[in-house]
C-alpha cells in the first residue's frame, strides 16, 4: 500500500514538498539549493521547451549559446543590475590551481555578456532587429530553496533582443509576454493575471517589467515569467552604437524575457489534489498508461495482440502512451503509481474487456467508462481535449475565487494575509511609502493591472493615504 500525501487543504506547503519527490519529479542534490531533476521530470519541462521553443523561433527568434561565466566587471557597468543580483552571485575565484587576474560570476542572467558581443555586432541600422534566445541554467544564490520555485540553480530560456526605436522594443516586450500568457492558457490550462512590475520591483536594470503571475491554491502569488524593456541603459554601458539610415550614431533599445522551471511547480500547485498531481495532456510525457490486469493461464500471446492493436490506434492519433507490464506489482499499485504521477488517462484491460472488444478507461479526475476498442485512438484523443479543456475552467474558476477586491488594507494587522488563502485587488496612488508598508505584512504588489484604465476606489489601500489613485493593483504574499 502507497503511503498517503499530507492533507492539501491543510498542509498545502507540506503536501507540494512531498508530491514532487514521490511523483519522482525532482530528487535532493549534494549541493544546497540545488536539484536533481528526475527523468519524468525533465520529460515534463522538455515537453514545455519544446512547445516554447516553437513559438519563440515562430516569432522571429534564433537559439545561440553564451559563456557560464561572466567578467565581473560586465556587472558592475550597470549599477542598477550589479546592485540588485549582489547578493546572489556566486564567484570565481580561483580556477587552473590560480588565483584569477579578475574574478569571474557564474551567470546569474546573461544581459551583461550578450550585450558585449551585441555591441561587436551591431554597427548599421541594417543589422537590426537582433533577436537572440538561449536554453540555459543560472545560478542565483538562494537562502530558501524549494525544488522549481526557488532553487540556486535552475533552468530556463532567456531572449534578448535589440531594436532601432523604442516602440520596436516594446512591442516586442508585450509580444513575448502574450506568447508566455497563451502557452499558460493553451497548454498548462493556466489562468494568469498579467500587469506591470513596480519601481522597486521590477528587473534591475529595466526601464519597465511587465510579469504574468499565477495565483495558487495557498492564496500565494506565483511570478511564472517577465519581460523587460531595458531601452538604453545596457547599450550605454557597452559602448553599443549603430549608425541611422541617416548617418548619426545612436544607442539601440534592448528587451529580455524569460520564463523557467519554475512553470513546473506551477503546473502540480494548480492542478493537483490529494492522490497527486494532475498533468494537462498538452503538456504530458504519457498521456494514457495502458494497464494489462492478467489472470493465471490467460492466453498471453492473445492479451499481446489485442494490445497491440491499442498501440497501434494511439499511435495513429499519435497520442503519447506507456503499457505498464510489470508483473511484480499488482493493478492496484499501479493505479495508484500512475494516478500520483498525473497522467490524464488510464487504460485498463482484463480478459473480460478483451471477450467483448472494450476498454475501461479512467481519467485523472475520476470519471470512468467503457469504451469500445475499434477507433479508441479518435475516443482517447475526444477525451483528452475534454480533460485540457476542463482543466482550464477549473483553474480559471479557482482564480476567480482567489482574487478578492478590497477596498483597503489593515496594514497594521500582522496576520492579515494569514487568514485568507486569497490575493487581494485594490487600488494605489503608486506612493513607494505606501507600497512598503506591505513589508512587515510579507506581501507586495505582485503587479499593476495594465488593463484596468479607472481605479476601482478613489482612495489608496493605505486607509489613512490622502493622495489620489493612480492604478488597479494585485497584492499577495509571494513564493
Amino acid at each position: 500500500m502507497q503511503e498517503r500525501l499530507p492533507n492539501i487543504n491543510n498542509s498545502f506547503s507540506e503536501w507540494y514538498n512531498e508530491v514532487i519527490f514521490k511523483a519522482e519529479l525532482v530528487d535532493h542534490s549534494p549541493v544546497r539549493g540545488a536539484m536533481v531533476v528526475r527523468p519524468y521530470g525533465c520529460a515534463l519541462w522538455e515537453r514545455m521547451v519544446a512547445v516554447l521553443d516553437a513559438r519563440i523561433k515562430a516569432t522571429g527568434h534564433q537559439n545561440a549559446l553564451f559563456p557560464l561565466f561572466i567578467p565581473e566587471s560586465f556587472l558592475n557597468k550597470e549599477a542598477q543590475h550589479i546592485e540588485g543580483f549582489s547578493p546572489e552571485l556566486a564567484v570565481v575565484t580561483h580556477a587552473g590551481g590560480n588565483k584569477l587576474e579578475e574574478p569571474l560570476v557564474v551567470r546569474p542572467t546573461s544581459e551583461t555578456i550578450i550585450h558585449y558581443m551585441f555591441a561587436q555586432w551591431i554597427k548599421s541600422w541594417r543589422d537590426l532587429p537582433i533577436k537572440i534566445n538561449q536554453w540555459a541554467n543560472v545560478v542565483r544564490w538562494e537562502m530558501r530553496p524549494r525544488p522549481f520555485l526557488r532553487t540556486t540553480e535552475f533552468y530556463w530560456q532567456e531572449g534578448h533582443t535589440a531594436h532601432a526605436t523604442r516602440k520596436e522594443a516594446y512591442e516586442e516586450v508585450e509580444l513575448m509576454l502574450n506568447e508566455y500568457i497563451s502557452f499558460c492558457n493553451d497548454y498548462l490550462a493556466i489562468p494568469v493575471i498579467a500587469g506591470q512590475k513596480t519601481e522597486q520591483e521590477k528587473f534591475p536594470g529595466a526601464e519597465i517589467t511587465l510579469t504574468f503571475e499565477g495565483i495558487m491554491p495557498d492564496g500565494k502569488a506565483l511570478q511564472m515569467g517577465t519581460s523587460h524593456l531595458l531601452s538604453q541603459s545596457f547599450a550605454h554601458a557597452f559602448e553599443m552604437k549603430f549608425q541611422t539610415e541617416e548617418g548619426r550614431l545612436a544607442y539601440p533599445f534592448l528587451t529580455s524575457w524569460g520564463t523557467t522551471t519554475r512553470l513546473v511547480g506551477a503546473l502540480v500547485m494548480i492542478h493537483g489534489d490529494q492522490n497527486g498531481i494532475i498533468l494537462p495532456p498538452r503538456v504530458a510525457p504519457i498521456q494514457v498508461v495502458i494497464i494489462p490486469i492478467l489472470k493465471k493461464n490467460c492466453d498471453l500471446e492473445r492479451f499481446k495482440d489485442y494490445i497491440k492493436c491499442i498501440e497501434i490506434e494511439l499511435n495513429n492519433q499519435k497520442i503519447r502512451f506507456f503499457v505498464d507490464w510489470d508483473t511484480h506489482k499488482t493493478p492496484g499499485f499501479k493505479f495508484n503509481h500512475w494516478e500520483l504521477r498525473g497522467v490524464p488517462l488510464r487504460f485498463e484491460v482484463g480478459m473480460r474487456d478483451l471477450e467483448n472488444d472494450g476498454v475501461f478507461v479512467v481519467t485523472r479526475m475520476g470519471t470512468k467508462t467503457c469504451a469500445p476498442s475499434k477507433d479508441i485512438g479518435f475516443f482517447a484523443e475526444n477525451l483528452l481535449q475534454e480533460i485540457q479543456a476542463d482543466l482550464l475552467k477549473r483553474a480559471k474558476k479557482s482564480l476567480f475565487e482567489k482574487v478578492f477586491v478590497i477596498e483597503s488594507i489593515d496594514i497594521d494587522n500582522s496576520s492579515f494575509f494569514e487568514d485568507k488563502a486569497i490575493a487581494y485587488k485594490t487600488s494605489w496612488c503608486l506612493s513607494k511609502t505606501c507600497e512598503n508598508l506591505l513589508k512587515p505584512l510579507k506581501a507586495s504588489i505582485r503587479c499593476i493591472i495594465n488593463t484596468d484604465t479607472t481605479p476601482l476606489y478613489t482612495h489608496c489601500f493605505v486607509p489613512h493615504c490622502s493622495e489620489p489613485t493612480i492604478c488597479n493593483v494585485i497584492i499577495a504574499k509571494s513564493y
